[in-house]
């Protein structure tokens, strides 16, 4: 106890975030109350039940701070999940209140399902037994039902806190006529089992059509229903596609290929309605993907000749909007298709996008559809051994698809630099009044290529033209980087921080149409409206001007520019709390002023959060009273906060809790 206490003691949430990630670690604590039964084992593993959509047992075994291990009953996969931290958080609150955490039972319910039988085996070694057990129940029955496995699987149901190896272990104790009494006697409590008896004689005996069936009328039943949940409330509908993914697998295991690629294409379509439709944050999207994961194994086994199977999982690629079919570049990378096959794919692709042509518009579903086509066409020559083919096919659907990024950036692989710039420029006037984003990136590829042939004035040409374009602290840290590369930084400077006073641009021309004087050259691109989009700013831009002036340590001109941002009644707490924390040593007072303010506000609130919030603050405050020796004036402000606010007790409470401590490791 006392070594998993001490990694409590010192856990933090970035050690959870590491682990699970804020997402999985934020739900976690709002399952904290729902955690019951917490245990420890002699193993120092947690242990408890967790209410979720369900009750599930979680089990939590601790390495270090930081490095754990969990497993769950919950239907959750793909790393831990939000009860395994509940566990680790209501532990850590346990730990933190110094209450023992009680070491678990071999009677109680959770070492039953946890542990069971098997105790330091470990989860590995618990599937090779579960394996053995169950190759012997197998020969027990008759084979072609393969009861054992229906019988286990409703036993387990049932008397699901017993455990699902204790279970096995009482039905190989079994005879076989037992066994199928049992398996008689639960088929006829039980239809689901009964259908699943059903099912597994069809499979062996190769009649199939019912079986087919009833996965058609299941699919259309399942994708039909609304699925949605709320976490905050814990409810919702989720629909359960488990029988259709292990219909799936039955199927394929025995050889159903072009069944299951038929079944799995009307799941995928009507899956695809019922996802664009759901509110259950992709849970219906995964369980569909691991249906249709199946599906695409399929492929390389149907009948359909090699190219046609390539093309099945094209064309649905294509029109994969939520990427339910996750695998399927994985099937087209099989070995197993030789160049001649996808020689024919890169053909129908052809014939595809010349018949696209015509109707192909502009908007943006046509250039995506039409894009797409094209992507998977030079994937097709890339396969095929016709990359000569590819920088032709960007050349000409450059226009009409807006590829030119695709474009520059393979004519730059091929060292065709004059032909990329050319395209850069020519790609930027097709796209910088409706498709800006295209145009921001040509315009980096030609700084790109200036930098590359060590142009360093052109290139902070590019940069000013950024920060005149969007001035930010980030935008003139890259100016000034360049500008000092070009050896201009100076009239450059002066020139930026001036259109920041004033909003002129000084590499554009004057009102006489004379050029002012700029020490940089003309780029080869520019905005169409670059005139314009500086009258839409307010200047002076004081916010960037005090960002400056504290970049470069000028804090004088930074509280002068706060104070004359005060005055217009524009200043904000980001702002406030940006001066305040940059000033805090050579203007105390100044951040001292700003602090009380944002405390007052807080306070004003009346609320605890915003209490707690005024207590970070009042700590800051603290630090520069004793940083100029004015503790008196500190105490002073605490007996004013107290005299005027004594009715609020939990305020209060912050107040007596204002010394120096040390920093909690769970918020």
């Amino acid at each position: 106890m006392e070594r998993i206490s001490a990694i409590l003691r010192d856990l933090t949430v970035d050690d959870l975030d590491r682990w699970a990630g804020e997402k999985i670690r934020t739900r976690g604590k709002s399952y904290i109350k729902k955690v019951d039964g917490l245990h420890r084992t002699p193993d120092d593993e947690l242990v408890a039940w967790v209410s979720g959509t369900e009750e599930y047992a979680t089990l939590v075994r601790i390495e270090q701070a930081g490095r754990y291990d969990c497993f769950c009953t919950c239907p959750h996969e793909g790393g831990p999940c939000t009860h395994a931290v509940a566990v680790i958080l209501a532990a850590a609150d346990r730990v933190k209140r110094r209450e023992e955490i009680p070491l678990l039972s071999e009677n109680d319910d959770l070492y039953l399902i946890l542990i069971g039988d098997h105790g330091e085996a470990g989860w590995e070694e618990v599937e090779e037994v579960d394996a053995e057990v169950e190759e012997e129940v197998e020969e027990a029955v008759v084979k072609p039902v393969k009861p054992p496995e229906v019988v286990v699987r409703v036993a387990t149901e049932k008397g699901k806190k017993a455990g699902k190896a204790s279970v096995r272990k009482l039905l190989v104790e079994k005879s076989r006529e037992e066994l199928l009494e049992l398996m008689i006697e639960l088929a006829g409590d039980y239809p689901e089992v009964e259908r699943r008896i059903l099912e597994a004689q069809q499979l062996e005996s190769g009649r199939i059509d019912p079986l087919v069936r009833s996965l058609r009328k299941e699919i259309n039943s399942l994708t039909t229903e609304p699925a949605w949940y709320n976490h905050w409330k814990h409810e919702g509908n989720i629909p359960d596609f488990t029988h259709v993914r292990e219909q799936f697998r039955a199927l394929f295991n025995k050889g159903y290929a072009d069944v299951l690629l038929q079944l799995g294409d009307e799941l995928w379509r009507q899956g695809s309605e019922q996802v664009e439709q759901s509110d259950d944050e992709g849970a219906t999207g995964r369980a569909l993907g691991e249906c249709l994961e199946i599906v695409l194994q399929a492929v390389p086994r149907s009948t359909l000749a090699p190219p046609r199977q390539l093309l099945w999982v094209i064309d649905r690629l294509l029109e994969d909007e939520f990427s339910l079919l996750e695998s399927g570049e994985e099937v087209l990378q099989n070995r197993g298709y030789s160049q001649a096959d996808w020689g024919e794919v890169a053909a129908a692709l052809e014939v595809r996008l010349e018949a696209k042509a015509d109707r192909c518009s502009l908007d943006f579903s046509g250039t995506y559809q039409r894009k797409g086509v094209m992507n998977w066409l030079i994937q097709a020559y890339r396969q095929s051994g016709g990359q000569e083919k590819i920088l032709p096919l960007l050349e000409r659907e450059a226009d009409i698809c807006q590829n030119y990024e695709q474009l520059v950036d393979a004519l730059l692989a091929a060292g065709d630099r004059d032909l990329a710039r050319q395209w850069c420029i020519r790609g930027f006037a097709k796209t910088s009044e409706k498709v800006r984003g295209i145009a921001a990136n040509l315009q980096k590829r030609l700084r790109e290529m200036a930098l590359t042939e060590k142009r360093y004035d052109l290139v902070a040409a590019y940069r000013a033209q950024d920060f005149f374009d969007r001035a930010t602290l980030e935008t003139y840290k890259e100016l000034r980087k360049a500008a000092e590369k070009a050896g201009a930084w100076p009239i450059i400077r002066a020139a930026a921080l001036g259109f920041l006073e004033s909003g002129h641009r000084p590499d554009l021309p004057g009102k006489g149409g004379k050029p002012l004087e700029w020490p940089l050259p003309e780029p080869e691109v520019r905005w169409s409206a670059e005139k314009k989009r500086g009258s839409a700013q307010r200047f002076p831009y004081r916010e960037i001007l005090i960002d400056i002036a504290i970049l470069e340590k000028r804090f004088d001109d930074a509280v002068a520019l706060y104070r004359a941002l005060q005055a217009t009644g524009r200043a904000g707490w980001h702002i406030d709390q940006t001066v305040a924390k940059a000033v805090s040593a050579t203007h105390p007072d100044v951040a001292l002023g700003i602090w009380r303010g944002i405390v007052d506000g807080l306070i004003a609130q009346v609320k605890p959060n915003a209490y707690a919030e005024a207590g970070g603050y009042l700590r800051l405050m603290h630090k520069v009273f004793e940083a100029t020796q004015r503790l008196g004036d500190w105490q002073a402000l605490l007996a004013e906060l107290r005299r005027t606010h004594k009715a609020k007790k939990r305020l209060l409470e912050v107040l007596d809790g204002l010394t120096p401590a040390r920093k909690k490791s769970i918020e």
